[in-house]
């Protein structure tokens, strides 16, 4: 009796152990198998080895093992960023003004729109009067709104598109980094928000206006739609934002560069997120990105439990291509410069890398261009960006690029055959 018993105790455990590993949540269902392939998987067929000049199978150095896993090689991503040229009418620069960080470029009867940060005067930085002083060429933003006939001469609105929030209000000091998303006969402008003072343990979070007219009026969400996680814990009171007693999430500071796309019938709101205590970490600063989804375009906005969802990066540029999302890397961290796509919008893979010369700081993709599976990278064809024309003051330029699937000399021929042409060109 008692080995019976011992048995069917043993078995129903096996049973319930075996039945919790079985179950997987619903979102993980949806979720590309992203384990790392093994050794007994390599790729060792004559035709790889030869294509990555792999002479010897049996002495596979740690680089040789990670090409022969890669699982995209070709050259369908690869983008050379022209020099990038000056812009006409009201956005040309101007002394003592900063016009930054601009949205994506819509179409509207006719008209080319953008939104952006506009603020006066040159930056003071930390150290003194915070409370009246202007710390970065972000602060003592709003955002403003242009139009164009043709993407070059550009007329800018006589009065603000998004002022400041009240006193008190968690957008009372500057609204910045703004980004535009058209849906169902409405215009939705996210954007990050400071509230006063600005010290650099500042919290910033994302504000959300919205109108049924490129031109407004446009109206703001009362709350944060987005705010920075609340696990990390400040060390002591001095205004050091390195002095730490526990980091938190990747996004416990701030959240930064929102952009909202509209995908499989939700909406995903990326971000830039700087964490507490941030490091220089392995390719440069600690900046990774995440997703917040939301089943309607004002919320709520619900962060996604794969966060973060990059290992690199800065500004945020995404934008849907192949039944997914695709997603342009810059600036900062380890796999900056690569162009990466993900078949659910959470987990991305790399597809390219990108030349990092003229390459644009913060780009407004024109979404008047569709990307397509034969060419997932043609939203570049041209767009606009910011320039840092000195650290007090920046504008808005536009920035084009050209696709390049082929290496050889002027005037050679390219693999299927034609000669190669100089491509740099004004779009």
């Amino acid at each position: 009796m008692n080995l019976n018993y011992k048995i069917v105790f043993h078995l129903l455990v096996i049973f319930i152990i075996t039945a919790c590993n079985k179950h997987v949540s619903d979102e993980m269902k949806t979720k590309i198998d992203n384990e790392k392939p093994s050794e007994s998987i390599l790729d060792v067929s004559p035709e790889k080895l030869d294509r990555f000049g792999i002479t010897n199978k049996e002495y596979l150095s740690t680089a040789s093992k990670r090409a022969l896993q890669w699982k995209y090689v070709e050259n369908d991503w690869y983008r050379v960023f022209n020099q990038m040229k000056p812009l006409k009418g009201d956005l040309a620069y101007e002394e003592g003004v900063v016009r930054r960080d601009p949205s994506a470029v819509i179409k509207v009867d006719g008209l080319y729109h953008v939104w952006y940060s506009k603020s006066i005067g040159k930056t003071d930085g930390f150290g003194g009067d915070i409370e009246n002083d202007k710390v970065f060429p972000w602060d003592r933003c709003t955002v403003w709104h242009a139009t164009s006939e043709d993407g070059w001469t550009w007329k800018e609105d006589k009065e603000v598109a998004v002022p400041l929030g009240e006193k008190g209000t968690y957008d009372d000091r500057s609204i910045f980094t703004v980004e535009v998303m058209e849906w169902d006969g409405f215009y939705y402008l996210c954007y990050q928000t400071i509230k006063s003072p600005y010290d650099v343990r500042t919290k910033n979070e994302v504000g959300l206006a919205w109108s049924n007219s490129p031109f407004g009026p446009w109206e703001k969400s009362n709350e944060p739609i987005l705010k920075p996680a609340e696990n990390g814990i400040w060390k002591g009171e001095e205004q050091n934002r390195f002095n730490v007693e526990k980091k938190g999430d990747f996004d416990s500071h701030k959240v930064h560069d929102p952009c909202i796309l509209p995908y499989n019938g939700k909406f995903y709101l990326y971000y830039k997120g700087e964490q507490m205590g941030e490091e220089i970490m392995y390719g440069g600063r600690q900046i990774r990105h995440g997703v917040a989804v939301a089943d309607n375009p004002k919320g709520p906005y619900i962060k996604s439990k794969y966060n973060p969802i990059s290992n690199s990066g800065h500004e945020i540029c995404v934008w849907p291509v192949d039944e997914g999302i695709a997603s342009l890397i810059t600036t900062d961290g380890p796999e900056r410069n690569t162009f990466q796509w993900s078949p659910d919008g959470i987990n991305f893979e790399i597809r390219g890398a990108v030349k990092g010369a003229n390459m644009p700081h913060a780009i407004g993709l024109n979404r008047t261009i569709e990307a397509t599976r034969e060419n997932p990278t043609a939203i570049f064809d041209w767009g606009l960006s910011h320039v840092y024309n000195s650290w007090n003051y920046q504008s808005i330029m536009r920035f084009d690029s050209y696709r390049k699937t082929s290496h050889v000399a002027q005037g050679a021929k390219t693999p299927d055959g034609k000669k190669e042409k100089n491509k740099q060109k004004d779009n």
